[in-house]
C-alpha cells in the first residue's frame, strides 16, 4: 500500500493526475473530467447507447461501447441531445502528448542542458562525440559506455551536460514534427580547413527554426590549410556572429581528434546554460520524450527516455505514446540500474507495450489502468488522424478575412545563385499585416529532410526549375506539406504576394499525363523532325509539355507543336495508340528515347 500511496502522492504534484473520472449533468450542462467511454457518457446522460452507435454508423464512424470519446465526440453528442457540455478545468487532456512539459511558475529546480551535436558529414562531428563519450568514464567506471542508448551525460566542473546522439539534423526535426522538443543547445560542427558547407547551412535552418541557440566547435585546427578566421567570416553571413566580433555566438577552435579545447567548449555549454536558466520540477510525475526505441530480441520492446520533468520513479507507471508499461528496471549508458531519473537524464527502459517513435512523448499515471487508457486514447486519436497542413490558399484566407497572415517559406532552386535572389526578392515584399520567413534556402532537388522541415515548421516549398520526384511527394502528401513548382521568378513572387494580399488565384500543380516510345523518325522540310511515337501508358494532349529522356537522362524539356493521328490533328491520343508529333525546339530525337508529357492543371478543393 505504501509503494501506491506513495506513488500518487507523487502524482498529485501536477492538477488533474491522480483525480478519478468525474462527470454528470447539471442544470443542463454536462459537466465531466478526464477520459470517458461511450458506455459511460450515455448512462450518464441517460440515453440509450444503441441509438447513439447507429448515429455514428449512419455518419460512416465505427465507434463501440469502450470507444473512449474525444472532447469533439462528446460535444456531438450532448448537442444532439439538448445538453450543454464543459470539460472542469485541470483535467488531463484527452491526447497526453499535447500536455505541457514545462511550468514556469512550478519549476524551480536546477537542471542539466541537453545539447544536440550537427555538422556536415566529414568535419568530425562522430570524432567529437566519440572524445566526449570516452572520457565520460567517472571514478570507479570501467570499460566506458556499455551500451548504446541513444543519449549520454558528460559531468563537467560538478555539473552534468546531457547528450542526444541524434544521427543528424533531418532526425533532430523528425522529432521536433511529433511535438518533441528535447534539444536547449545545438552544437554546431564546422571543420576550419573546409568551411561551410550545405549540410551545415541545412543544420543551421533547422536548428534556428527550433528556436534552439548555437554553440560552433571550429574543428580540425591542428590540419594543414586550417583558417578559422575565414569559417567565422562564413558563418557571419549565416546569421552566426562570434562574441568577439560583436556578436552572441560562442564559438570555439577544438580539435576533436587530439582533445585540444574540448574542454572549454564543454564549459561554455555551462555558461550558455546558466544563462538560459534552465529549470524543472524534481518532485513531479515525470514528463519527457522518447529518443530511440526498438524490438530487443532479449529484452522486447525496448525505449530510451529522456525525463524532461519530474522524477522517473522504479515502478511508476507510464503511457509512451500509443503504447503503456510499469517501469520495472530503468538503466543508464553505462548499463547501471537506477532507482529514480531526475530531470534531463536518459535511461533505457524495458516491457513497452510496443514499439514506439522515436520523438513521442510519455508521462506518468497514477495506475496502470490510467496508463493503459492514455496510452489507448492516443492510438485512438491516430486512427484517421489527418493534421491540416500549410497552404498558399490558407494564408490567402487568413489574409482575406482580416486575420494576420503568417507565411514559412523553404525555397530550393536550381543555383545557389539563383535561390539566393528568389530570397533577396522575396524578403523585399512588405504587405502590412503579415509576416514572411524563410526558414531554408538552398540549391539542389526537393528531398525528404526539406518535406520534414516543412512539416514540423509548417512551411510551404517552392521548388524553382529544380525535380521533385514520386518518392518526395508521396511524402509530402503523407504529412499535409504543400509543394509549389515554378520556372519564372516572376510567378513565384506574384503568387507569394498575391496570398498575403489574401488576393490569390487558382492553384495549379504539375500533372504527368503519360508516356511515349520514339519508334520511327522521318524529316519535313517545313516542320523538320517529325516523331512516330506509341504510346506507352496515360495519354498525350496536343497542349503538353514534354521531357525528352534517353535512358535515365533527361536530354530535353520543350512541348509540343502538333500531335496527329494519321494526316488528323488530334486534341489527344490515348495509351496503346500511335501518333506523330513534332516539338517546339529543334532538337534530333533518337529511336528509343521516351517522352513524358505533363501539365498544369487547376487544383479543385474538396
Amino acid at each position: 500500500m505504501s509503494d501506491k500511496r506513495n506513488r500518487r502522492e507523487r502524482n498529485g504534484g501536477k492538477p488533474g493526475f491522480g483525480k478519478k473520472n468525474k462527470s454528470q449533468v447539471e442544470n443542463g450542462v454536462f459537466v465531466y473530467s478526464g477520459p470517458i467511454t461511450l458506455d459511460q457518457l450515455c448512462k450518464r446522460i441517460g440515453i440509450p447507447a444503441a441509438e447513439v452507435i447507429k448515429g455514428f454508423l449512419m455518419q460512416g464512424k465505427m465507434i463501440s461501447l469502450n470507444t473512449v470519446l474525444s472532447d469533439e465526440l462528446i460535444a456531438e453528442v450532448c448537442l444532439e441531445h439538448d445538453l450543454d457540455f464543459r470539460k472542469e478545468e485541470g483535467a488531463i487532456p484527452d491526447d497526453f502528448t499535447k500536455a505541457d512539459i514545462f511550468n514556469k511558475e512550478r519549476d524551480k529546480d536546477e537542471r542539466p542542458p541537453v545539447v544536440t551535436i550537427m555538422g556536415h558529414v566529414d568535419h568530425g562531428k562522430t570524432t567529437l562525440i566519440d572524445t566526449i563519450r570516452h572520457s565520460s568514464i567517472a571514478s570507479g567506471e570501467h570499460g566506458g559506455i556499455t551500451q548504446e542508448i541513444g543519449a549520454y551525460q558528460k559531468t563537467v566542473n560538478g555539473k552534468k551536460i546531457t547528450f542526444i546522439d541524434t544521427p543528424g539534423h533531418e532526425a533532430f526535426t523528425a522529432m521536433r514534427a511529433r511535438g518533441a522538443s528535447v534539444t536547449d543547445i545545438v552544437v554546431l560542427v564546422v571543420a576550419a580547413d573546409d568551411g561551410v558547407k550545405p549540410q551545415t547551412v541545412e543544420a543551421i535552418d533547422h536548428a534556428k527554426a527550433a528556436k534552439v541557440p548555437i554553440i560552433v566547435a571550429i574543428n580540425k585546427i591542428d590540419k594543414p590549410g586550417a583558417n578559422p578566421e575565414k569559417v567565422k567570416n562564413e558563418l557571419s553571413g549565416h546569421g552566426l556572429l562570434c562574441e568577439e566580433w560583436g556578436g552572441d555566438t560562442m564559438m570555439f577552435e577544438i580539435s576533436a581528434k587530439r582533445n585540444i579545447g574540448v574542454d572549454k567548449l564543454l564549459e561554455g555549454i555551462l555558461d550558455l546554460a546558466e544563462l538560459m536558466d534552465l529549470k524543472a520540477n524534481s518532485e513531479g510525475p515525470a514528463a519527457g520524450s522518447v529518443i530511440e526505441a526498438k524490438l530487443d530480441k532479449k529484452e522486447g520492446s525496448k525505449a530510451t527516455l529522456l525525463v524532461q520533468n519530474g522524477s522517473l520513479h522504479i515502478g511508476d507507471y507510464l503511457a509512451v505514446g500509443e503504447f503503456y508499461c510499469k517501469v520495472r528496471k530503468m538503466t543508464n549508458e553505462y548499463d547501471k540500474s537506477l532507482k529514480v531519473a531526475l530531470p534531463s537524464t536518459p535511461v533505457a527502459v524495458t516491457g513497452l507495450s510496443g514499439v514506439p517513435v522515436a520523438g513521442d512523448r510519455f508521462l506518468c499515471f497514477p495506475s496502470e489502468k490510467d496508463a493503459r487508457d492514455a496510452a489507448s486514447r492516443r492510438a485512438q486519436a491516430l486512427i484517421g488522424h489527418s493534421e491540416k497542413g500549410v497552404s498558399l490558399a490558407d494564408i490567402a484566407s487568413d489574409a482575406a478575412s482580416g486575420e494576420t497572415a503568417l507565411i514559412n517559406l523553404i525555397i530550393k532552386a536550381d543555383t545557389q545563385g539563383t535561390s539566393e535572389a528568389i530570397r533577396s526578392s522575396l524578403e523585399k515584399i512588405n504587405v502590412p499585416g503579415t509576416k514572411l520567413q524563410i526558414i531554408h534556402c538552398a540549391s539542389g532537388d526537393v528531398n525528404q529532410g526539406d518535406i520534414v522541415l516543412a512539416s514540423a515548421s509548417h512551411a510551404v516549398v517552392l521548388a524553382f526549375s529544380v525535380k521533385v520526384n514520386a518518392t518526395v511527394k508521396e511524402e509530402a502528401k503523407q504529412k499535409k506539406v504543400e509543394i509549389r513548382e515554378y520556372n519564372i521568378i516572376y510567378h513565384l513572387l506574384e503568387e507569394i504576394e498575391a496570398a498575403l494580399r489574401g488576393k490569390l488565384g487558382p492553384v495549379y500543380e504539375e500533372v504527368v499525363y503519360g508516356h511515349g516510345e520514339v519508334r520511327n523518325l522521318f524529316k519535313a522540310s517545313k516542320v523538320g523532325q517529325i516523331l512516330g511515337l506509341y504510346i506507352t501508358d496515360g495519354k498525350f494532349k496536343n497542349t503538353a509539355h514534354v521531357r525528352v529522356y534517353r535512358g535515365k537522362e533527361l536530354v530535353l524539356d520543350t512541348k509540343l507543336t502538333s500531335l496527329k493521328r494519321f494526316k488528323d490533328d488530334a486534341k489527344e491520343v490515348l495509351q496503346g495508340f500511335e501518333c506523330g508529333a513534332t516539338l517546339d525546339d529543334k532538337f534530333n530525337c533518337e529511336v528509343g528515347d521516351i517522352l513524358e508529357a505533363y501539365g498544369q492543371e487547376e487544383v479543385k478543393n474538396g
